[in-house]
């Protein structure tokens, strides 16, 4: 490393990409890429720099590197790949017109399937309509960027009267088929919805262990029920249609091809992730919103304007946590240790991403091995708690709070911590030790137990059901009042309207709401422990 060979570092920047350690690759060839370096192979090294950047997701960074190679190497063979690269990086910046702008000086017949890959991966990305209408008409040429927006328009509830004569024309001018780019009949306003209910409720099973294991599901269903009770009250009546859709695919696959699922108004369900992409691709072509009910993967709902999550996904949990410590703790720097699975190592990412994009720099980001307890603490030992302005924590292991409360101690410091609200109920740390710090919890299914209508449900749900209810219960009668108030506004084909509103208080739960085309629920509650009492520090009204 570090050599004052240029061919040294550039072959170990190569080796070091193939292993995935791209920040240090970055450092071994920056050096080499400028062309007062007089290196030979500059253009390369810059090109590689790119990559690395790209794969850490360094978007600024691998920018102004690729700016330099087009300016600076105009006549490198390689030129097409640094464009195709700058695309990604535009596209991932949300930047599509400038990455369709840049895909075009691509000579024809140069990486023609790599680019279609690349529209069909970011173009149904884009969330703006008015956006994706400009890019239409700037881009006359581009099929893959009318068809897309026909697909839009048709599937994501973008359609209006108003579309009519474009979207025909689209259909006329690209070939499309007629039968898959037919809106849906714009849905009257009815006096009552159907919503079809899909729970792996197991009724074949009656087994204790089945019935045990299934108590969420129960939970689930009972608040729905009491939510359309209360709609009914009001007048808004919805009619619940409960469909078993067993433990695997099969059963689930069974329903899906009954014939009155068709004329529902909105799908709730199913709650495991194999079922969740088998429904939300019949609601997508069947033009029925579906609202997966329990999930927090953000990629369940990625270019599907007709599937929704009632949860934050991780990745708006992270960005919503860096936006808060932005505007919470006063220094800009951050150290982010996670778990190894698939959602804390993607909130982990994006955290880090959306607070550097806000202007705050993290000066660690690590993974934590909790193979054992040694290896536990050998990952976390060395980092200087001293030098950072608050650490992020995405993991829920009882191990890691005493581990990190251990560490602060022998280094002397009391760091800021954001944290999931699980740490409130890990054993191995106690209230008191919450309380006396300035630990802050992302909490998305905080219920003020004094609120009106926290106090309400329960006691409704005590009276029906002779138990306390659990927070599956009140997800369920959240999830139907919410979104059976849409039906009753808007009908079923609501998305616009969903999108131009921002976060309301919730009955129950302390917000919710879908602005700016999002699918999954954009208000995450922080909460912190002052005098052992839970304080909402980001009320709705108040973000």
């Amino acid at each position: 490393m570090g050599s004052s060979d240029p061919s040294m570092r550039y072959q170990n920047g190569k080796t070091l990409i193939e292993q995935a350690r791209y920040d240090l690759a970055m450092q071994e060839l920056q050096p080499i890429t400028a062309p007062a370096a007089q290196f030979a192979r500059g253009p390369e090294a810059a090109y590689l720099y790119a990559v690395a950047a790209s794969r850490a997701k360094k978007w600024a960074e691998a920018e102004q590197m690729l700016n330099l190679l087009r300016n600076e190497y105009s006549k490198w063979p390689g030129l097409s790949d640094a464009l195709f690269l700058q695309a990604q990086v535009s596209f991932e910046q949300s930047e599509p017109d400038n990455a369709l702008q840049v895909l075009s000086q691509i000579p024809a017949g140069q990486l023609e399937a790599e680019r279609a890959a690349m529209e069909a991966t970011y173009l149904p990305r884009i969330k703006d309509k008015v956006l994706f209408q400009t890019l239409v008409q700037k881009y006359p040429q581009d099929a893959a960027v009318a068809r897309t927006y026909a697909g839009k328009l048709v599937n994501d509830g973008w359609y209006t009267d108003a579309d009519k004569a474009q979207l025909s024309q689209l259909i006329s001018q690209y070939n499309l088929d007629k039968a898959r780019y037919m809106p849906r009949p714009t849905a009257v306003k009815k006096s009552s919805y159907n919503v079809a209910v899909l729970l792996p409720f197991e009724f074949a099973d009656p087994s204790w262990e089945t019935r045990r294991k299934n108590q969420f599901v129960v939970d689930l269903y009972a608040g729905l029920r009491l939510a359309q009770d209360s709609l009914q009250r009001e007048g808004h009546p919805v009619q619940l249609f409960a469909y078993d859709t067993g433990a695997d695919t099969l059963q689930l696959k069974q329903v899906l091809a009954l014939p009155e699922l068709a004329s529902m108004d909105m799908i709730i369900g199913p709650v495991y992730k194999s079922g969740s992409k088998l429904v939300a691709r019949y609601a997508q072509q069947r033009q029925i919103v579906c609202i997966n009910p329990l999930s927090q993967d953000g990629d369940l709902v990625l270019d599907n304007g007709w599937h929704y999550l009632f949860e934050p996904s991780y990745v708006t949990q992270a960005k919503q946590a860096a936006q808060f410590a932005l505007t919470t703790f006063p220094s800009r720097t951050a150290i982010v240790l996670h778990d190894n699975s698939k959602d804390e190592t993607a909130f982990a990412q994006a955290y880090k991403t959306a607070y550097e994009a806000l202007g705050g720099k993290v000066q660690v980001l690590r993974r934590l091995d909790a193979s054992s307890d040694e290896a536990l603490e050998a990952s976390i030992t060395d980092v200087d708690f001293r030098t950072t302005g608050h650490l992020v924590i995405a993991s829920d292991a009882r191990k890691i709070g005493p581990l990190v409360f251990k560490q602060m101690q022998a280094q002397s410091v009391r760091v800021p911590l954001i944290a999931s609200a699980a740490w409130l109920d890990n054993p191995r740390v106690s209230l008191g030790q919450l309380n006396n710090r300035e630990v802050y919890f992302m909490h998305p299914k905080y219920l003020d137990r004094s609120a009106p209508g926290v106090r309400r449900f329960r006691q409704l749900y005590l009276q029906q059901q002779h138990l306390p209810p659990s927070v599956f219960a009140f997800t369920g009668f959240e999830l139907l009042y919410y979104f059976g108030q849409q039906l009753h506004q808007y009908g079923p084909t609501f998305q616009q309207n969903l999108a131009a509103s921002g976060p309301v208080s919730g009955a129950v739960f302390q917000g919710i709401g879908y602005p700016a085309g999002a699918h999954d629920n954009q208000y995450v509650p922080f909460t912190k422990l002052t005098r052992l009492e839970l304080e909402v520090l980001n009320p709705v009204g108040l973000r």
